[in-house]
């Protein structure tokens, strides 16, 4: 399964099969392999996700095999978080890269309060995790008092929209999306907003899988993707249909062409 770090050249490769949306008129697009118009998808998308909330991590273990964790704790690496850092990661509801950033922060702090000299860490760190869906916000909450981290200031929820972000220009230090970005209507938006909130040399890292190019491996992919996911997402979570447009999304997403790689402003 192949991995891409972040956002800078979308380049277009059109499928006709697969993402004949992208040729329709602008009010038209994808969700899955099926063509929808755009005050739709949102509202399908939702309903996706509510549905999955709940076992949404559980599924990603199933589905990746667990290599989604090292994933995301490479993607936390090359973010280099610091103590008093501004972060925005968002479609993050579950927490799942959050609390990655942190356990990094909290871990850079232990280590500088060792030193006397260090009394610098004055500045609170704030982490906002922002998705559109309330559901998987609930669950990120959930985890977070698990983790004993409830009461933490350093984590901030926001029930918001990646295309129309509610925080002010030029106020934030880092802005990250693991495998949200397939999900929205409107991928320029997403980024216009990414640039407009990020500080000056402010960091954009986007998580999302990438093509198999090796023909037998791809075979065996597809076979596991179109074949063994649904049916896990059955079994595990009781939703099958969801699931497949899972599948569906990012064959879409991954052959209409997006190519990334880590941003800076």
């Amino acid at each position: 399964m192949a991995l891409r770090l972040v956002t800078k050249n979308l380049s277009g490769r059109i499928s006709p099969k697969l993402c004949s949306a992208s040729l329709l008129h602008s009010h038209a697009t994808s969700f899955g392999f099926k063509e929808v118009r755009e005050e739709e998808k949102s509202q399908m998308v939702g309903k996706v996700f509510s549905n999955v909330a709940s076992n949404y991590d559980l599924m990603n273990d199933f589905m990746s095999g667990g290599l989604h964790r090292l994933w995301k704790d490479r993607l936390v690496s090359k973010l280099s978080p610091f103590p008093g850092m501004k972060h925005l990661d968002v479609a993050g509801g579950t927490g799942d890269v959050a609390f990655r950033i942190l356990e990094s922060v909290n871990s850079i702090k232990r280590r500088a309060l060792q030193d006397p000299l260090n009394d610098d860490l004055q500045e609170e760190t704030r982490i906002y995790v922002c998705d559109i869906n309330p559901n998987m916000l609930d669950v990120g909450k959930n985890r977070a008092l698990e983790k004993g981290l409830g009461e933490d200031k350093s984590l901030v929820w926001v029930q918001g929209d990646a295309e129309a972000l509610s925080f002010e220009d030029n106020s934030m230090d880092g802005y990250t999306i693991a495998f949200g970005i397939r999900n929205v209507t409107h991928i320029e938006k997403v980024l216009s907003e990414a640039y407009r909130v990020l500080k000056w040399g402010g960091r954009f890292l986007c998580l999302e899988l990438s093509h198999v190019d090796i023909p037998v491996f791809k075979e065996l992919y597809d076979f596991y993707s179109f074949s063994v996911i649904p049916r896990l997402g059955e079994i595990v979570a009781g939703d099958r249909e969801s699931y497949q447009y899972l599948v569906e999304r990012e064959v879409c997403f991954n052959d209409c062409g997006c190519r990334i790689s880590e941003g800076r402003v």
